[in-house]
């Protein structure tokens, strides 16, 4: 699945997002365990990783219908959108479940930031289909 991008313009990139990869090297291809990037208020999460080489798994194309981008919000909860009760229901399902457990597909910056997110070693999509 690809995927889905915000419809709308985002703006400067003005809030810092610290990722913390428990296993960088699937996820970049690289040992660098911490990613700093900058991001724009209205962009989710998911999409900030992927559009700069943090490869998180999203089996359903960021249409929170799984839970394959389980992530943890270390720090700036405050500066994302509120979980819906749709993200409620499917973060449930993710193994590993914590207060801080978010859908990455479903968390939109809207504050300042600093925001820290922890992405677990385990979450990987087991059927991910490779190209040969």
């Amino acid at each position: 699945m690809h995927l889905r991008h915000s419809d709308h313009d985002h703006g400067p990139k003005t809030v810092k997002v610290i990722y913390h990869l428990e296993d960088p090297h699937a996820l970049t291809g690289n040992d660098e365990k911490t990613v700093e990037i900058m991001a724009a208020k209205g962009e989710h999460l998911l999409e900030v990783a992927v559009e700069n080489g943090i490869n998180i798994e999203h089996a359903c194309g960021a249409v929170c219908a799984c839970s394959t981008c389980h992530v943890y919000i270390e720090k700036g909860m405050d500066d994302l959108s509120e979980a819906t009760e749709a993200e409620d229901d499917r973060v449930e399902e993710a193994p590993g479940l914590q207060r801080n457990s978010r859908l990455s597909c479903q968390c939109e910056i809207e504050g300042d930031g600093p925001i820290e997110v922890r992405v677990p070693a385990w979450n990987r999509n087991a059927v991910k289909e490779v190209p040969h």
